[in-house]
């Protein structure tokens, strides 16, 4: 799952209108941000397999710490902890915390058996949509439109960066999936962390866009 994600975090500024969504970004797409640290740090493993699944090349054998359903709920009560600390919203700290936790729970539709319940690493679970390449393009695309939809009916552009900010980050998410379907694996494993990294790149960009934008209360 790549542009589901994104399309949580969209979404969520429906029920949150004072976070920014920056922040959403970061939360929905935290287990995913944090993977590439640990991948190179060898704390967590991947190998390139292609054939593992119709629609990505990697078999995610070892990511327990960041993405077991444990890992993942310990992840979104830190995540939604500090965000309280430093925001005193009980409303907003909640959502930020369930958007993380929000990651496992698509994943868990695309990816085979692969994702691990606890730290142990086993047992492993998985609905296997990425078997399908269409019916994981409708998935995708059907809820980057919803949470797009959603966005832009909550907020609305204070000027043009506002708009076109926004129309900018999609095209770009969009162009990147499509590459990463249709193109070729990631040459090795340390390219995968490296590429992993540039995802807080989105983060940014969210957060400059939603400051060119205002609820509609």
């Amino acid at each position: 799952m790549f542009l589901g994600h994104y399309a949580v975090a969209l979404s969520a500024k429906r029920v949150a209108p004072n976070a920014s969504l920056g922040t959403l970004v970061m939360a929905s797409q935290f287990i995913d941000l944090l993977w590439p640290l640990l991948l190179l740090a060898g704390v967590e493993h991947v190998r390139l397999d292609p054939g593992n699944t119709v629609v990505t090349p990697l078999d995610f054998y070892d990511y327990p710490v960041s993405h077991s359903l444990v890992g993942v709920l310990l992840w979104g009560g830190i995540v939604g902890g500090v965000y309280f600390a430093l925001r005193r919203s009980w409303t907003n700290s909640l959502v930020v915390g369930l958007a993380v936790v929000s990651h496992w729970v698509l994943d868990l539709i695309v990816h085979r058996p692969d994702l691990p319940l606890h730290f142990t690493g086993e047992p492993r679970v998985g609905l296997g949509l990425w078997n399908s390449l269409p019916l994981t393009l409708v998935l995708e695309l059907g809820l980057l439109a919803v949470g797009t939809f959603l966005y832009v009916g909550a907020t609305k552009a204070k000027d043009r960066t506002g708009s076109y900010g926004l129309a900018g980050l999609l095209v770009v998410l969009v162009g990147i999936y499509v590459a990463n379907v249709v193109g070729p694996p990631p040459p090795d494993v340390g390219m995968i962390g490296i590429a992993g990294n540039a995802s807080w790149l989105f983060v940014l960009w969210a957060a400059w866009i939603d400051r060119h934008r205002q609820a509609v209360r």
